[in-house]
């Protein structure tokens, strides 16, 4: 028995990945092939805010509600179980059924980025095989952070190796120093883009220096770099980024997809104009308010927010009124 366990489980990969390439034919897609050029990440693609009931369980109608709102929005695609998603707050029974919730009601023609990263390699591949049989198209993996003090280069090059090595699918790097206080070194990501399965990379440290000279680096790679935030997406644009994972989408997500358009027509005027217009709403529902204002904001857009998962407590009633502040002073309500 205990050998018949343990050669289902070092098959388990290889099944899953059998079973994500048929289901990718099923839907009229071609599996990616190692010689074939990754897909292509540029665009918005909003981190989607996991919803709660009052009794903060996980709402799948208020998701899907979302969802379709979110239809109608050009969106390159989506991204689940990010910072904004309350990851860390989610069981990981509720991480694959939201997973399998978001696919479920996506559009074929758009894609599904699912976070896997957890604290261990294996851990790391046990989710990342999963949210391949959930249905996502590309596995965002978090830097590994609770032992910071011994994550060095070497560390970390072997960590995403092994991940990228058993993933079934494409595989991005995830580096978000605000909340890891790690930063993924640049010898790693330059490494770790020669990975046939490792495409991209999601940068919120918000290091335009940085960002631009990651662009450069890979640039004989197939590899893309992805801002991290609203904040900074012009500037990410005017050094090579591809695209870009930013909160503010879940609340004013036509606006982002403008922008992205008049960079890419390099209007750059009018895109300059209307990232002056972001900034701040951007800070609010990220580094000053945090997800509790991201979800209060979407609720003046139609969208449902609701409560976060405690420890993270709501808004206190002079933090809304200062938050709804903002979005007015931009010209957004």
């Amino acid at each position: 028995m205990a050998f018949s366990t343990r050669l289902i489980s070092s098959l388990r990969p290889t099944l899953a990945a059998l079973h994500w390439a048929a289901s990718r034919q099923c839907r009229g897609l071609s599996t990616p092939q190692r010689s074939e050029p990754s897909l292509n990440l540029g665009g918005i693609f909003p981190p989607l805010a996991t919803p709660f009931s009052p009794t903060q369980e996980v709402d799948y109608a208020q998701l899907e509600g979302n969802l379709h709102r979110y239809a109608s929005i050009p969106f390159r695609g989506l991204v689940v179980l990010g910072s904004n998603g309350e990851y860390p707050y989610l069981a990981p029974h509720e991480r694959v059924e939201v997973v399998s919730c978001v696919r479920r009601a996506l559009p074929r023609d758009r894609l599904l980025l699912a976070g896997s990263g957890c604290e261990s390699t294996q851990a790391t591949i046990e989710l990342t095989v999963s949210m391949a049989e959930a249905g996502a198209d590309v596995a965002l993996v978090v830097t590994p952070c609770y032992y910071r003090g011994a994550m060095t280069t070497a560390a970390l090059v072997h960590h995403y190796t092994e991940v990228g090595d058993a993933s079934p699918i494409p595989v991005m790097l995830y580096n978000v120093p605000a909340n890891t206080g790690l930063d993924l070194p640049m010898e790693a990501i330059i490494t770790l883009a020669q990975h046939s399965n490792i495409i991209g990379i999601k940068d919120s440290g918000g290091d335009i220096t940085r960002m631009g000279l990651m662009v450069h680096k890979t640039r004989q790679e197939d590899f893309q770099v992805l801002a991290g935030s609203a904040g900074f997406l012009l500037a990410s644009y005017s050094v090579g980024a591809s695209g870009s994972v930013c909160a503010l989408a879940n609340v004013l997500g036509d606006p982002l997809c403008q922008l992205d358009r008049l960079c890419r027509e390099g209007q750059w005027q009018e895109a300059r104009d209307l990232q002056h217009r972001l900034i701040e709403p951007n800070t609010a529902v990220t580094r000053r308010f945090g997800i509790p204002g991201l979800k209060k904001a979407m609720e003046w857009f139609g969208y449902y927010g609701g409560p976060c998962r405690a420890p993270l407590a709501p808004l206190s009633p002079s933090q809304v009124e200062e938050l709804r502040s903002t979005f007015s002073a931009n010209g957004w309500l």
